[in-house]
């Protein structure tokens, strides 16, 4: 009985996991290999243009990254994802200051 509630759990966390979109601003080269159309060479060339751009701002920019073919995009769309940063908004009202007593 426990085999098998382990088993269904096991399942449950994998298929969750199968389900989520890899975000191109977050992803490893190891996680970006196995997608469909991109592999070891074209992980690396997305790996290196986020680190020149700054990571990616949308999907269709993956063109520019590595030379995707629209039919490729198209379906690696449904699969990856591209999350903004979010900018730190200093506090109103609020003046930090430092005092060198020395």
């Amino acid at each position: 009985m426990k085999k098998t509630i382990m088993a269904l759990l096991v399942s449950l966390v994998l298929s969750f996991n199968l389900n989520a979109a890899t975000d191109l601003n977050t992803t490893s080269q190891s996680e970006l290999e196995p997608l469909t159309g991109i592999g070891p060479t074209k992980a690396k060339a997305i790996i290196e243009y986020r680190k020149q751009n700054g990571g990616f701002k949308s999907i269709d920019e993956l063109k520019k990254a590595e030379g995707t073919a629209p039919a490729t995009l198209k379906k690696l769309s449904k699969h990856i994802s591209v999350t903004q940063k979010k900018k730190e908004v200093p506090s109103k009202g609020r003046i930090s200051s430092s005092i060198d007593i020395n």
